[in-house]
């Protein structure tokens, strides 16, 4: 923790979900952390989360896929916490349906939340990463990376983030700053809870069965993927880069 003292990072789409676990787990490490999300009365119940065990949280609402919210968000975390040296890119949503069904407002959306976002917001924080000679980037992907009906757009997204990933290790690796790539499998959260609703299933009959498909035989929790951000950005993760980990309970999606 000695080691991460001071040290400024920034989570979007932290609200709830992984991304509030994983805001929740970096400021348990020492970090300052900024939580981002659509809505910034939306990022409190995290912030306060943060506080009342200790830490230090700032609450900001910006859309990740606007240029100008993006810029005025990171300027804000510079002035207030500090200059940001990581970033989790988390943010994202999903408009599924098959591709015959699928609007075409449907995949821009997708995109613009996880790819544009992400590069967005990439591009804002690696000055400060270069500036400090030390940065950590993480981006969250998918098994859907993989390939999964009704998934076109969320694929395709998710898909490019590794690529994304891969190509700042590339860049970015000269300045001591890493890029490394998370896939979860099934994670218990408001997200899958919704593809339960959309497919008219119960949740708990859905995650059951999920769960046996999967060799470690339970569902994933965000504080598995937050665990797994929490390595990437370690001081001594640095000879790990443009790495893609499948957090998913086993070798298949």
């Amino acid at each position: 923790m000695a080691e991460t003292q001071g040290r400024v990072a920034i989570v979007t789409g932290a609200a709830r979900g992984i991304g509030a676990a994983t805001a929740l787990r970096l400021a348990q490490d020492g970090f300052k952390v900024a939580v981002i999300d659509l809505e910034e009365s939306a990022a409190k119940g995290t912030v306060e989360a943060i506080a009342a065990a200790g830490g230090t949280a700032l609450a900001i609402g910006a859309d990740v896929a606007d240029a100008a919210a993006v810029e005025a968000a990171v300027a804000r975390v510079a002035e207030e916490l500090g200059a940001p040296t990581v970033l989790v890119n988390n943010a994202g949503i999903t408009r599924d349906n098959l591709i015959f069904k699928m609007a075409e407002s449907d995949w821009d959306a997708v995109m613009n939340v996880h790819l544009k976002g992400s590069f967005l917001m990439t591009k804002a924080v690696q000055k400060h990463m270069v500036d400090a000679k030390f940065g950590r980037i993480v981006n969250l992907s998918s098994t859907s990376a993989l390939g999964n009906r009704g998934q076109a757009n969320y694929s395709t997204a998710k898909a490019g983030l590794q690529g994304f990933t891969k190509t700042l290790a590339i860049e970015l690796g000269k300045f001591g700053v890493t890029a490394n790539c998370i896939a979860p499998g099934f994670i218990a959260s408001e997200m899958t809870k919704a593809t339960a609703e959309r497919l008219g299933l119960d949740w708990d009959e859905y995650r059951t069965a999920r769960a046996e498909e999967i060799p470690v035989q339970r569902a994933g929790e965000v504080e598995d993927i937050a665990q797994t951000v929490s390595f990437f950005v370690d001081e001594r993760s640095g000879f790990v880069n443009g790495q893609v980990i499948y957090v998913a309970g086993g070798p298949k999606a």
